[in-house]
């Protein structure tokens, strides 16, 4: 949608939702095939759709989908593993938030189709409201220059996407050593770096940055590790900021248009 939609929700919950649908798709879409997820407003309802062109069911199977230990692959005789308790468990989350999952297919061979309805917030009792004129706002100045590591290729390439959607200038490396190649030329003014990586940790890279000569690259720590310590860590290595996986593109975002704020008008030139 091109405006804010604001639900009342768990976003743990829901990601455990879209996960299991998402790959549930991957499961029964055989190479070649498509998966397609897209979200609209009803009414008083978001709509999110998953869509495959996988192996499908028959159009009156959708029901007994939700069932426990109901498995899609018995439709086919095919043993594809799996307890048969996700889709079970996408209906319970989805009916404690208030809304409903239906499940469609035209038959064997001809794609799945999962819908998930979910009710809007009331403005008023939702108290978000101020966020949507806060988005508006939240955007950093043309070429803001963000470098990402991270050794996780999905993870990386996705958040790259989301960065450039909101208008920052990516690059991204997946090690250590790469980071620090990539570095010396695209001068980034924020890294945002993965701590576990291989070969050079994001530690080791943090400290390359900062010995490095030219402009200082703010630095965000990107880990699975959340503790007091760990943080502290990440401060005791040169790093401004740390963030815990998996990261909110939201939160990033408004942490990178806070700290573009700050930042000398003349920030987003490169140094001579």
């Amino acid at each position: 949608p091109s405006e804010p939609v604001i639900l009342d929700a768990d976003p743990t919950r829901l990601a455990q939702v879209f996960s299991n649908l998402l790959n549930n798709a991957a499961k029964f879409t055989p190479p070649r095939g498509s998966i397609a997820l897209s979200a609209d407003v009803e009414g008083n309802a978001a709509v999110i759709i998953v869509e495959d062109t996988g192996i499908g069911f028959a159009p009156d199977a959708g029901a007994r989908l939700f069932r426990p230990y109901s498995q899609l692959s018995r439709e086919h005789g095919a043993a594809r593993g799996g307890l048969g308790i996700g889709l079970s468990l996408v209906q319970g989350i989805v009916s404690l938030h208030g809304g409903a999952v239906e499940a469609q297919s035209e038959g064997p061979g001809k794609g799945a189709r999962f819908l998930v309805r979910l009710p809007l917030a009331a403005p008023a009792a939702s108290g978000l409201e101020p966020r949507a004129t806060d988005s508006v706002e939240a955007a950093p100045p043309p070429g803001w220059r963000v470098l990402i590591a991270d050794d996780n290729k999905d993870a990386a390439d996705s958040l790259q996407r989301i960065l450039l959607h909101y208008g920052y200038d990516v690059k991204v490396a997946y090690d250590g050593f790469a980071a620090i190649e990539l570095a010396r030329g695209f001068e980034p003014q924020i890294a945002v770096l993965d701590i576990d990586m291989p070969g050079k940790s994001g530690y080791d890279v943090a400290a390359a940055l900062r010995a490095g000569a030219g402009p200082k690259a703010t630095l965000i720590a990107l880990t699975g590790w959340g503790q007091e310590g760990d943080r502290r860590r990440a401060m005791e290595a040169g790093f401004d900021h740390h963030l815990t996986k998996p990261v909110d593109p939201v939160v990033l975002n408004e942490l990178l248009t806070e700290l573009a704020r700050r930042a000398p008008s003349s920030s987003t030139q490169r140094a001579r």
